[in-house]
């Protein structure tokens, strides 16, 4: 079964969505067939270009979550933040808010999208990970443990909801060239020549070569509980 037999009439909402990679997935998934809904902090910029439906979320807040999960079909987690420190150099404050956008906000809109996609019949789930979650970078001490609580979360989901035709996947991104990748070598006084060297591709990914796999999972019927990186053979090296 392609992936536009197998979207055409989904609903799909995609967490992050206003720009970068969400904003790359909802355009993929609207272009596909979808009835994409929005969900950001800033929703309306993408939702007016699709002629979608934009829903103002904060992930991290279980009531707003728990509006806004029903009756999905496809449900993609890319909202998330990093961070640039080492663990001693990493605030108590700094930590526990990316794991509560990153960790927390993924399981909490998982937890509210299962069992309406269980009376459904099914559904697929992909959440955005990073490598970050599979090796060690330097200065990224909390953005690292998060993205492997991603993983870790997806594999669990995986196992737990197969038998109700639940299949959740995660994608893990090298470096992307989007907004927020170009914040993040800002704030620590790098170069986005320098990231580009460092990628054995020499290039950095685009926002829709992610778009790209999460289309890929939220089609693929025989695949679950996988991680698929996207890296340009950065893990490789």
């Amino acid at each position: 079964m392609g992936a536009m037999s197998s979207l055409a009439g989904k609903r799909a909402l995609v967490t992050g969505a206003g720009s970068g990679i969400g904003a790359a997935v909802a355009r993929r998934l609207a272009a596909e067939g979808a009835e994409v809904i929005v969900a950001d902090l800033s929703p309306d910029a993408v939702a007016e270009e699709l002629g979608a439906q934009g829903i103002v979320l904060d992930v991290r807040h279980e009531a707003e979550v728990s509006l806004v999960m029903d009756d999905l079909d496809v449900l993609v987690n890319v909202a998330g933040i990093g961070s640039t420190t080492n663990a001693p150099d990493t605030t108590l404050d700094v930590w526990e808010n990316v794991f509560a956008v990153n960790a927390r906000g993924t399981f909490l809109c998982c937890k509210y999208a299962i069992p309406g996609m269980a009376a459904r019949g099914g559904g697929s789930i992909v959440n955005i990970a990073s490598v970050a979650g599979l090796v060690g970078l330097r200065n990224r001490a909390a953005y690292c443990a998060s993205k492997g609580a991603v993983i870790s979360l997806t594999r669990a989901l995986a196992v737990d909801h197969v038998a109700d035709g639940i299949r959740v996947n995660a994608v893990a991104p090298g470096t992307v060239d989007s907004p927020w990748v170009r914040r993040l070598v800002e704030d620590v006084g790098e170069s986005i020549d320098a990231l580009r060297a460092r990628q054995p591709m020499g290039r950095l990914g685009t926002p829709e070569e992610i778009a790209d796999a999460v289309a890929y999972l939220v089609a693929a019927e025989f695949v679950t509980g996988s991680v698929l990186v996207i890296d340009g053979g950065l893990t490789a090296a």
